[in-house]
């Protein structure tokens, strides 16, 4: 999200002024959108503002509570679309109104449930799940964006390139299940070195761009009160069901250091320029959940605590020349969700949810980066059916629909960028519509 340049010349005193203009230090930002826990993987989360995802039946559980992965050995495989259309505004003292963010997300997700119980020798079930999503209905994978903002830009809106978890859940004693998962993020390096002319043509060039794969860590243990404390008899509990899950900081990354010689004007070993950005993080995250079923109901609450406190060392570690970027600050937030559902039919039923957070970001003034955010209450609904019969399918087949909605608050920021001049102070609100549907086919 935050970048830092910092440029190193290497030239004499003659030529300060040809690049007095190279001098200037940067600051660039990307989003901190993750679709996971901004909307929620499948539309059942979508439906339910994830206030039952750590109960979801469904694959996108590998996510949110890979334990419950053990609840049900069938396999299944699941794609959905996910189209997030946000409204974000500004109401400004010296521009009036305006639009700070109007570009959607469009989300295609893909998710592969199976029982490795097979190929062990462990002696009980082994269900392994796996779910990818890519920006832009696949055409964006490894898209990438980072700028200051004059103007404002929304903390938690923007795209997400890639969204990869994998994950496994097994039974340790009955009704006590446990589980890990890994968030897969990318962290890329480039290295670029050429010769330029001042108009900007170059020679010799030299470019090696890597890219690695980062695992962080999810762990979940699950617990089924029937079934551990009162397995034969009816006893006051039965239905009841808790979960807890920890959910490590994750972020993208790309760093970029570029080396440019100008013959006659910056000669060798030329101009160094590094810069460094964090994309797409998340905090350390602890979600305890709790559901209850009875009947054709069901109900959950989940209590989400994030860490987002500790984004402060991230951004300005290794950069001990910079004590504070742009003024930011964060807090950590906690976030309740509620959720329930209904199946009047079997197989076919509706869910709806609610939740309230409050923004990580404590501060309505950030220099250049100009970040906006603010509390916001979540809506949702879903509807769900399943057809034992389709042509062309073997197995029963699942179709889930959801909407979502996000009621942004008004909140006060002043926003201050050197590069345009601009001291200004704004108020921000707006709304998210958020539509998704998904198909799965167990097995």
């Amino acid at each position: 999200m935050i970048s830092h340049s910092r440029l190193k010349p290497h030239f004499g005193p003659r030529r300060l002024g040809a690049a007095a203009l190279l001098l200037a230090p940067a600051i660039a930002c990307a989003n901190m959108g993750n679709i996971a826990t901004t909307y929620g993987v499948l539309p059942s989360d979508v439906a339910t503002v994830q206030a039952l995802s750590m109960f979801n039946t469904q694959v996108s559980t590998t996510y949110y509570n890979p334990a419950f992965l053990a609840r049900d050995t069938r396999g299944e495989m699941t794609a959905g679309l996910m189209h997030a259309d946000p409204n974000l505004k500004a109401d400004s003292q010296q521009h009036g109104k305006y639009k700070v963010q109007d570009d959607p997300t469009q989300q295609i997700l893909l998710g592969l449930r199976t029982d490795l119980s097979g190929i062990t020798e462990l002696g009980q079930s082994v269900v392994l799940g796996l779910l990818l999503g890519s920006e832009k209905y696949s055409q964006e994978l490894m898209a990438f964006t980072s700028q200051t903002a004059p103007y404002g830009q929304y903390f938690n809106h923007g795209r997400e390139p890639l969204f990869l978890s994998l994950g496994i859940g097994t039974n340790i004693w009955r009704g006590l299940a446990i589980g890990f998962a890994t968030r897969v993020t990318l962290h890329s390096d480039a290295k670029l070195v050429a010769h330029t002319d001042l108009s900007g043509n170059t020679q010799y060039e030299t470019l090696d761009v890597t890219a690695k794969p980062v695992l962080r860590p999810i762990l979940s243990m699950s617990l089924d009160w029937k079934e551990t404390f009162c397995p034969d008899a009816d006893c006051w509990y039965n239905g009841v069901e808790t979960a807890f899950a920890f959910r490590g900081y994750s972020y993208a990354r790309v760093s970029v250091d570029a080396n440019t010689i100008i013959p006659g004007t910056i000669p060798e070993p030329g101009l160094f320029i590094n810069l460094s950005t964090i994309d797409s993080y998340q905090p350390n995250t602890y979600v305890f959940g709790s559901q209850v079923k009875k009947g054709k109901w069901r109900t959950g609450v989940a209590h989400e605590f994030q860490e987002w406190s500790k984004l402060e060392d991230k951004l300005t570690a290794g950069h001990d020349d910079i004590k504070d970027v742009g003024d930011l600050q964060f807090r950590d937030t906690f976030i309740p969700r509620i959720g329930v559902e209904y199946e009047f039919e079997p197989g076919i039923g509706f869910s709806g949810g609610i939740a309230y957070q409050e923004s990580p970001l404590e501060t309505g003034v950030n220099k250049e980066i100009n970040y906006l955010d603010a509390r916001r209450t979540i809506f949702g609904l879903g509807f769900h059916a399943t057809a034992q019969r389709v042509y062309g399918f073997a197995h029963p087949v699942r179709f889930d629909l959801a909407y979502q909605y996000h009621a942004i608050g008004e909140r006060d920021f002043r926003l201050i960028s050197d590069q345009t001049g601009k001291n200004d102070r704004v108020k921000t609100d707006g709304h998210v519509n958020v539509f998704a549907a998904s198909i799965s086919m167990q097995f």
